[in-house]
């Protein structure tokens, strides 16, 4: 059976961490709350020694899969009946192999016990926790089921992870692909065609077009290739600067959602995240105003949140979400038809995960769509300039045959 390594917490509020083997994480889950502990962690083991040094996980920064962990082991302790200030306590010990959480715990437990609620000393933590996390905390405390909250919270963020997931890993393979295309093809022309080069220039006879273009090209790259580096770079810096001003980005996301398939998935991706992290902060109290606010902040292109500040305006003259929502072409129609059946209905937090869920499913759908016609177009690109070259060569050396001829 397979070995998982588990941290625990005991009757004594004391934290307990081992190794054992189990068919598999939900059996452990079982056999340990058998023995009377809280599971906190529980996962496959896995050999983390060099040479004979242990090794420690330090990073610079904390990522997402940090506060992720931290949210879910907080939630797990707050919802097995543990104060705040403990389950803080327990949790510094069961991060201290990871500095910097180690460190950021540290400084939320002497806020709270200073005194201040979660949601504030969170708060403190400057450029870590975001607006939609900390709207959640605070309407968890004040509705007094923080615990809940926090385990909510935990979902939302794996789901989210899940979806980013989905679409950087969806595009690495047309990367490479692309990558690996361009970088044939500078073989081919810098160090392929000029071995044939000598032998055409000794020939003494003009040749045949496609070959001049192909050896002209070759010859440009040969001396000049730094001039591709320089473009790249420059189109980088141009559109950074376009981006980072708000005429400019609002410009380009415009465009990017005119795109073929890629404009598709953008809004996917921006219709399921807006559902989720609206129907999520509705679930748990926020007001439907409040909630747009924050949700507003939370979606990444500069058109459609610009479209939401429009809704909320119309909110706030007593409109219906779906009613506002209707008015704009670019928000899909079986989503308004939802949101209004929510309304209607008073089911809206539910109809909005419903909603995340469909678009969740589009997005991957999207995706592969986008991936089934990119590789041929890609393979077949490349296989007809490789085959240009060829024929130019060819064509060269035909030439030459028929003079010595």
């Amino acid at each position: 059976m397979p070995l998982f390594s588990y941290k625990a917490v005991n009757h004594l509020g004391l934290a307990e961490e081992g190794v054992r083997d189990a068919a598999n994480e939900q059996a452990l889950l079982l056999e340990l709350q058998g023995m009377g502990l809280i599971p906190i962690r529980i996962q496959q083991a896995r050999d983390k020694t060099f040479l004979g040094v242990r090794l420690k996980s330090a990073g610079l920064r904390l990522s997402q899969k940090d506060i992720g962990m931290f949210t879910a082991e907080l939630a797990t302790l707050l919802e097995s009946g543990l104060p705040l200030d403990r389950s803080l306590t327990i949790l510094m010990q069961l991060t201290e192999e990871n500095i910097k959480l180690n460190k950021l715990v540290g400084d939320i437990l002497e806020k709270v016990k200073a005194g201040k609620s979660l949601a504030d000393s969170l708060e403190t933590q400057i450029g870590v926790f975001s607006r939609f996390y900390l709207n959640m905390i605070r309407a968890g405390e004040m509705g007094g089921n923080l615990g809940s909250v926090l385990h909510r919270l935990a979902e939302y963020m794996e789901r989210s992870q899940e979806l980013k997931d989905t679409v950087s890993t969806a595009l690495i393979y047309p990367a490479v692909l692309l990558v690996m295309s361009m970088a044939s093809l500078f073989v081919m022309l810098t160090f392929v065609v000029p071995q044939f080069e000598e032998m055409f220039k000794s020939a003494g006879k003009a040749l045949p077009v496609p070959t001049q273009i192909v050896v002209g090209l070759a010859e440009f790259l040969q001396n000049y290739w730094w001039v591709l580096f320089l473009l790249v770079f420059s189109a980088s810096l141009y559109m950074k600067s376009q981006l980072a001003s708000p005429a400019g980005r609002k410009a380009w996301d415009g465009r990017f959602l005119k795109m073929p398939l890629f404009g598709e998935i953008i809004l996917n991706k921006e219709v399921a995240n807006f559902s989720r992290t609206f129907g999520t902060l509705l679930g748990n109290g926020v007001s439907i105003l409040n909630s747009l606010t924050v949700v507003r902040e939370t979606v990444g292109n500069t058109v459609l949140s610009e479209l939401l500040d429009e809704v909320e305006d119309q909110l706030k003259q007593g409109k219906t979400l779906a009613d506002s929502l209707s008015q704009y072409k670019l928000f899909p129609k079986l989503a308004v038809q939802m949101i209004k059946m929510g309304e209607e209905t008073g089911r809206l937090e539910e109809m909005l995960m419903r909603v995340a869920l469909i678009y969740d499913k589009q997005l991957r759908t999207t995706i592969q769509r986008m991936l089934a016609l990119m590789e041929p177009v890609l393979i077949i690109s490349l296989g007809l300039m490789i085959g240009g070259i060829i024929v130019s060569i060819l064509l060269a050396i035909l030439s030459v045959n028929d003079l010595a001829a």
